[in-house]
């Protein structure tokens, strides 16, 4: 019952207990993945970037670096509302700057134009979404002609010290 309900919390984690222990989580093994999904990424100073499934916004807050040119522009959508509310605390001076905008929501309906966006990565997320066709679909039609996402992922047998990082990119 617990496996279950730790699993049903990373898939959509609340703000609960065991939601605190996800982020905990989160943010404790998550980091170097996330680090690595951005640098895959390959962000320009004035580019687009969109993360999906941000979790606590460790990904985003490394991303926001990259973007130095004005027009450089950093967009998170999740479906938790505590994530949203994590990250939106962790990113509030990027926010309110405008570098910085974020979106409570679903995969399969990115609240984004046709070809706005230069690049989009995730971490781990696809393993919890309800229709990888959909998602992925919709990945591609916020993105701009010619580009591909980066996903990444941890193995199923990751461990604190070994984890093993899996980003198709490299």
């Amino acid at each position: 019952m617990l496996a279950r309900k730790l699993t049903q919390q990373l898939g959509h984690p609340t703000q609960s207990l065991v939601g605190w222990l996800v982020k905990q989580f989160l943010e404790r093994h998550n980091r170097v993945l996330e680090e690595r999904a951005v640098r895959l990424c390959e962000i320009q100073p004035d580019s687009t970037v969109l993360e999906v499934g941000f979790g606590p916004g460790l990904g985003l807050q490394e991303a926001v670096q990259y973007l130095t040119d004005p027009r450089g522009k950093l967009l998170g959508l999740d479906y938790s509302e505590y994530m949203h509310k994590l990250a939106r605390e962790r990113l509030q001076d990027h926010i309110a700057s405008g570098k910085v905008q974020l979106f409570q929501g679903r995969v399969e309906s990115i609240p984004l134009p046709a070809c706005s966006v230069d690049k989009v990565y995730h971490c781990n997320c696809h393993l919890y979404w309800p229709d990888m066709r959909a998602g992925n679909a919709e990945l591609l039609r916020v993105m701009r002609p010619g580009k591909l996402p980066v996903p990444s992922y941890l193995s199923p047998a990751r461990t604190s010290a070994h984890a093993q990082i899996f980003c198709p990119a490299e």
